[in-house]
């Protein structure tokens, strides 16, 4: 009986990277242009940032008190505002080379995963205008009034995690990772890229 070929996947993180921004700070900024009350969270924002960078909380932490900029706002109306963001992103302000390369890959039969931190919820969006097999971000819910964080906020192990979940009963390779930061992801992949102010650096012998 012929074993099953696994797949060829190439998993890609989103800020930084493929996109060129980030954008939990760019969809505040939009988020400000259409409820310009919401300038009142910017100094908020800057002190979890600043606790954030000492490691004085929790990724998870970090990220419900950052995205406070969108309390009361149901998930109907953050996705209705972030498929207008993406639009008006999409494709310049995303890095064109990874693009190709994604495209490419995607032409060769290789399927395409974006693993981010960023919220799900206003992520979504942007995968019906760049078509993706699987993406995995933070997950948060809804309570009424306030987003929550379900589970860990997608990063280092959790990535690796929500990948495996995702091909759960399929067997896969990893061929191409890119990310603005070493991840543990790489010491799966066959090519693992370091993108640097928009350069793509291939990373030889895990470093």
């Amino acid at each position: 009986m012929t074993r099953p070929v696994p797949v060829k996947v190439v998993v890609f993180d989103l800020n930084k990277t493929f996109y060129r921004k980030s954008s939990k700070e760019e969809f505040y900024k939009f988020i400000c242009t259409k409820r310009p009350k919401r300038l009142r969270y910017f100094f908020e924002m800057l002190w979890f940032t600043f606790l954030e960078k000492l490691n004085l909380i929790r990724q998870t932490e970090f990220k419900e008190n950052f995205f406070n900029y969108l309390d009361n706002l149901p998930p109907e109306k953050v996705k209705q505002y972030a498929e207008e963001f993406w639009q008006k992103e999409y494709p310049h302000n995303f890095n064109s080379e990874i693009k190709q390369r994604l495209e490419e890959a995607k032409a060769n039969s290789e399927e395409l995963f974006c693993a981010t931190g960023a919220l799900e919820v206003y992520v979504e969006p942007l995968f019906k205008l760049f078509p993706v097999a699987g993406f995995a971000g933070t997950k948060a819910q809804y309570n009424g009034s306030t987003y929550k964080v379900v589970g860990k906020a997608c990063k280092g192990e959790e990535k690796v995690k929500r990948l495996e979940e995702h091909y759960r009963g399929r067997k896969f390779t990893l061929t191409e990772a890119y990310s603005d930061k070493p991840e543990e992801l790489f010491e799966f992949t066959q090519k693992p890229f370091l993108v640097k102010k928009g350069k793509i650096n291939p990373i030889r012998d895990g470093h």
